[in-house]
């Protein structure tokens, strides 16, 4: 039995929580922040609580701790927990800035802690099919992906005043959750280019973008993405990942090759059945899976990576890779020209 440590109880470390609480393979051992509710929260699941790191240290010392505090607290929290020799998994983003989750990934790799990154989507059961039908060769060699972001933030959503503000738009809120995919299925991004708006709020951060990425393999890109628009078209609502959600039988991902085209999350494979051509009848393919809570498999991996039994799906230097095209589209949407990644 692996014991974990969680450090915030917001609401992402709530669902945390309950995935270690029900992991046949994890113990939660504390819960760890200064919010009086925490406290309550830890009572009612009969776990101790710890008001900061180093008091937890002071009595309990987990196999590993899921550290699920505000953005720009990844960090130093991380660093904590590599410096007293136990791994981490840290909430997406890695960290708020380059340099600061470039300074975590080093200090990892130097103490050989690991460090993972919650891009849990990876370890959705649909993105795992996906990448094995493209490794496979099924759609010939990979040409052109497209991925979408489409949905509607309510206005109550904004009475926030931090989700107005630089920063808190869906270029690193909710975009980010597709490149890391993008990396993971098509290969590393090169180069980008962007163009963002907020011509609907007019609120400081951005509402709507549009990007175009050339992958090292030579594959083009295409992503869209806007919180603005009343649209069935986003991972949220199309793959039935989180149930608040309602769910459409739509595509957010279209992969294109040679000799087939594939839609995410439908797994609805498009290839001819003979001869190759424009003219000639497709035949359509669909793959079942058995539909899983990624966030409950990525505490499962976590447990393994702890035992030694395998490496991380994400490692800490592929959250920084995935921080880096953020950083490359955030740029080129201010200079209006292409940014190479990294």
């Amino acid at each position: 039995m692996i014991t974990l440590a969680v450090q915030g109880a917001g609401v992402i470390g709530r669902r945390h929580i309950d995935h270690i609480l029900a992991s046949p393979a994890a113990a939660l051992v504390a819960i760890i922040d200064p919010a009086p509710e925490s406290e309550a929260l830890a009572a009612a699941h009969n776990v101790p609580w710890f008001a900061d790191f180093i008091a937890m240290l002071a009595s309990v010392r987990p196999d590993g701790i899921v550290i699920a505090t505000p953005n720009p607290l990844h960090v130093e929290h991380g660093l904590a927990a590599i410096a007293a020799g136990i791994p981490v998994l840290v909430e997406k983003p890695i960290a708020d800035d380059i340099a600061a989750a470039a300074r975590l990934v080093a200090a990892a790799e130097a103490a050989n802690i690991a460090l993972l990154v919650g891009h849990h989507r990876r370890h959705n059961p649909i993105i795992q099919r996906a990448k094995a039908i493209l490794d496979a060769g099924a759609l010939g060699k990979l040409v052109a992906v497209h991925s979408n972001f489409w949905l509607l933030k309510p206005d109550p959503y904004f009475d926030i005043p931090w989700r107005r503000a630089l920063g808190a738009g869906p270029v690193l809120m909710n975009l980010i959750h597709d490149i890391d995919l993008l990396r993971y299925l098509i290969g590393e991004i090169e180069t980008v280019q962007a163009m963002t708006s907020n011509a609907v709020r007019g609120n400081a951060v951005e509402e709507t973008a549009v990007l175009l990425f050339r992958f090292a393999n030579g594959v083009l890109g295409t992503a869209t993405v806007s919180d603005t628009v009343l649209a069935p078209w986003s991972w949220e609502h199309t793959t039935g990942e989180d149930l608040s959600y309602p769910q459409t039988d739509q595509a957010c991902y279209q992969i294109a090759g040679t000799h087939g085209a594939l839609s995410l999350p439908r797994l609805e494979l498009w290839t001819n059945s003979g001869t190759r051509g424009w003219k000639e009848p497709f035949v359509a393919t669909r793959t079942s899976i058995v539909r899983e809570d990624p966030l409950g498999l990525q505490i499962g991996q976590f447990c393994r990576v702890i035992g030694g039994a395998e490496a991380p799906l994400v490692s800490g230097r592929e959250g920084l890779r995935t921080l880096q095209v953020i950083a490359a589209v955030k740029a080129a949407a201010a200079s209006g020209g292409t940014v190479r990644v990294g």
